[in-house]
């Protein structure tokens, strides 16, 4: 027992002498007493070391701490201070790669390239894969940030790779396959990106089809709908060769019935040519082919993980390097980039409190050129708005707002907006517009600036939306909401207003005139007061502008109002034609002049007719047709020379010259009547056919003769002239009534010849 205890006396010493703390406190007793100062320094920054060098045993370290303990350090090259930038570029590559997605990969790709990868190579493909494995959906685009990597530093996709290929080998051969799907996805979407070579996809899908179980295969299948589309394009040999693999499987029927449905499957999925599996998402495709760099792994090679890259190493030349990758970063991102990176997301974050500050000590004002804040303001209003039961509460509502002095526009921009946007009027905007304008003057004066606007861009409205505008300016003119005045504005004639103006202008005194009445109306536009403000709405500078104003008011059934303008027309002409009574009287000669040469053709032209027309033309009813239409004026009620007819007023207050009206009367010959038709004289052809007076003179057929009554009976019968006189006889027009006498001629011509018949024929006997 002695020399046991012996022997294990000097173990037992070295185990106290290892356990014992360092001899610091020791050396101190011993230490002269100019150095007894020191030591509590070192004891202060024993614990910053133990910290910062890992003795923590992952205890959380508060961010001001950790700062402060990295002030404290004065060599930027130690053990300790590499130590706490390698802790913070472990946990920065962790945070950038758990929060990339779709959206944001543009944004966080330059973040990254801020890290050092060189130094963290291990520790950025440790993320990668086990971002990865934790979220399967988003393997594409971590395939993405690698691919991006793989660009400008191919070492670090070449990592992401070979570990890949080994958790693929590790997975396969313990049956592990939850860890196995993941990887794959992983080294698909590597091959889709161009970082994989497609040789390994081809012995991956080889490795797992060559003895075929229900797993593996469904492994394959699950590897082909990712990577099967890309195949198809660089190896579709090699693709041909593995579907008929999976075919000759199929027929064996050595595998599970859902496997053998999800290789039919597969099979439709390749008929449809992969359109649900894409090779490259929209949005991932970040990268030029030229640019790519692609790695050749296989299945068979020697890889080296390089898990020693993962555990933090003390780098003798650590700011050497530093500067060098520094230089890399400003070469790839364009620009010096900051310095300042070590401290991670909490010098992040006290580094954006800090930049206000020192923008305000600067005095340099921080414009927002995105209007977020104007698109916060419009939302806000339009919510209030449409959430709000009656205008009371809505204005009470928009009233609360704190607006900021300048925005008032907004509002009244808004509601006219949410005005125009309904179906049909509602009085609720008009209600609530009158309330803003009634609390403050500077929402009636924005009303007022805005009907000035809105009139002048009224073309740009569909014909409901400048209905809606029209009706709620209408309301707050009806309840003087706004000043008359605005109506300055409008210029109503032909020049100045479009379809659209006169449609807003109608819809705007339709409306007044049903809140207020025609009376009413009729008064405020005759106050003298606004009258210059409705000058442009009843214009009487120009007869033309004034007429286009009444026809306009007539037309929407406002002709009331345009009482004062009729009346100024009526005065206007005598006020023009009373000083030019010689040019009046010039043209009068003139047209009487034009009268004659017409009617003088007139009678020569009437010279050439036929000889029955001669005959009448005699008569006083064709001399009045010759005077109808040679132009002459009527005999009663002709206009005198005194006395101009309307169109020649007319023209004269367009500024037609008196010499120009009697031309246009002598080319214009005045409208007349229609004049019966004459009665023509019969043609040649017709007095070939008419019998000759020798044969009138022959006697008639014996069949007439028997038809001719007697003596006797012709005395009894009463005459034509006795029967045209009956009761039943009603009043003819002229040229009835001749036709009527010249039938009455011919029946007594008839007659008479009848009854001279007998005593031919007893002449032609004897």
């Amino acid at each position: 027992m002695s020399d046991s205890d012996g022997d294990r006396g000097p173990e037992k010493r070295r185990r106290s002498v290892e356990r014992s703390p360092s001899p610091g406190p020791k050396l101190v007793k011993a230490a002269p007493q100019d150095d007894v100062k020191e030591p509590p320094r070192e004891k202060a920054a024993a614990p910053a070391a133990d910290a910062l060098g890992g003795r923590a045993g992952g205890a959380y370290i508060p961010p001001a701490r950790l700062r402060m303990m990295q002030q404290q350090m004065q060599d930027k090259s130690s053990v300790e201070y590499q130590r706490a930038t390698w802790n913070a570029l472990k946990k920065s590559l962790n945070g950038i790669i758990n929060k990339v997605n779709v959206s944001n990969l543009k944004n966080i790709v330059p973040e990254l390239f801020q890290e050092n990868l060189v130094r963290g190579r291990g520790l950025f493909a440790r993320a990668c894969i086990k971002a990865q494995s934790a979220s399967p959906n988003f393997t594409n685009v971590y395939a993405a940030v690698v691919s991006i990597v793989n660009t400008k530093f191919p070492q670090n996709g070449e990592l992401v790779l070979k570990r890949l290929v080994l958790q693929v080998r590790r997975a396969f051969m313990r049956n592990d396959k939850v860890t196995l799907l993941n990887a794959i996805r992983f080294v698909a979407h590597l091959v889709n990106q161009k970082v994989a070579h497609e040789v390994l996809a081809l012995e991956l899908l080889t490795l797992f089809l060559e003895k075929p179980t229900n797993d593996s295969v469904e492994t394959a299948i699950a590897f082909l709908k990712e990577a099967g589309l890309y195949l198809a394009e660089v190896s579709p040999r090699g693709l041909h060769a593995i579907f008929e693999r999976l075919r000759t499987i199929l027929h064996e029927g050595a595998i599970d019935k859902r496997v053998q449905y999800m290789i039919e499957v597969m099979f439709a999925v390749r008929k449809d040519g992969f359109k649900d599996f894409p090779t490259i998402v929209e949005g991932l495709d970040l990268i030029e082919e030229s640019d790519q760099i692609t790695h050749m792994v296989s299945l068979d090679d020697e890889i080296q993980a390089e898990e020693m890259l993962d555990i933090f190493h003390a780098d003798p030349d650590f700011a050497a390097n530093e500067e060098k990758y520094r230089d890399i970063r400003n070469e790839i991102l364009g620009g010096d980039a900051s310095d300042d990176d070590e401290d991670g997301d909490d010098e992040d974050d006290e580094g954006g409190d800090a930049a206000p500050a020192e923008g305000a000590q600067g005095g340099m004002a921080i414009k927002d050129m995105t209007q977020t804040n104007l698109i916060t303001l419009r939302r806000t209003i339009y919510l209030t708005i449409m959430s709000s039961l009656d205008f009371e509460e809505c204005a009470h509502k928009l009233l609360k707002m704190t607006l900021v002095p300048g925005v008032e526009s907004e509002l009244c921009h808004m509601l006219i907006d949410c005005c125009s946007q309904e179906r049909s009027y509602l009085k609720f905007y008009g209600l609530l517009a009158e309330r803003f304008c009634n609390v403050n003057q500077v929402y009636r004066d924005e009303f007022s600036r805005m009907f000035a606007e809105q009139y002048t861009t009224v073309h740009r409205l569909d014909t409901n939306k400048l209905r809606q505008v029209a009706k709620l300016f209408a309301a707050l003119l009806y309840t003087d909401a706004i000043p008359w005045t605005v109506l300055e504005v409008i210029r109503l004639n032909e020049n100045d207003t479009t379809s659209s103006s006169r449609i807003f202008i109608k819809e705007l005194f339709l409306e007044l005139s049903q809140f207020m009445g025609l009376p009413k109306l009729l008064g405020r536009f005759r106050d003298p007061l606004l009258a210059e403000s409705f000058s442009g709405l009843f214009p009487r500078d120009n007869p033309r502008n004034t007429r286009f104003s009444i026809n306009f008011f007539t037309s929407i059934g406002l002709g009331g109002l345009t009482d004062d303008m009729r009346e100024f027309l009526k005065q206007a002409p005598k006020a023009v034609a009373a000083p030019r009574p010689a040019s009046d009287s010039d043209s009068s000669s003139s047209s009487s002049s034009s009268s004659s040469s017409s009617s003088s053709g007139s009678s020569s032209s009437s010279g050439s007719s036929s000889s029955s027309s001669r005959s009448r033309s005699g008569s006083p009813r064709r001399n009045t047709q010759l005077r109808k239409r040679a132009g002459e004026p009527r005999r009663r009620g002709a206009a005198s020379p005194e006395q101009p007819s309307l169109v020649d007023r007319l023209k004269l207050e367009a500024g037609y010259a008196p010499n120009e009206i009697s031309a246009d009367r002598r080319r214009s010959p005045s409208p007349r009547r229609r004049s019966p038709p004459r009665r023509r004289s019969p043609s040649p052809a017709a007095r070939k056919r008419s019998p000759s007076p020798a044969a009138r003179k022959r006697s008639p057929s014996p069949a007439a003769r028997r038809r001719s009554p007697s003596p006797a009976a012709r005395k009894r019968s009463p005459s034509p002239r006795r029967r045209s006189r009956s009761p039943r006889r009603r009043s003819r027009s002229p040229r009835k009534a001749e036709s009527r006498r010249d039938d009455r001629s011919r029946r007594d011509r008839r007659s008479r010849s009848r009854s001279a018949s007998p005593d031919r024929s007893k002449r032609r006997r004897d």
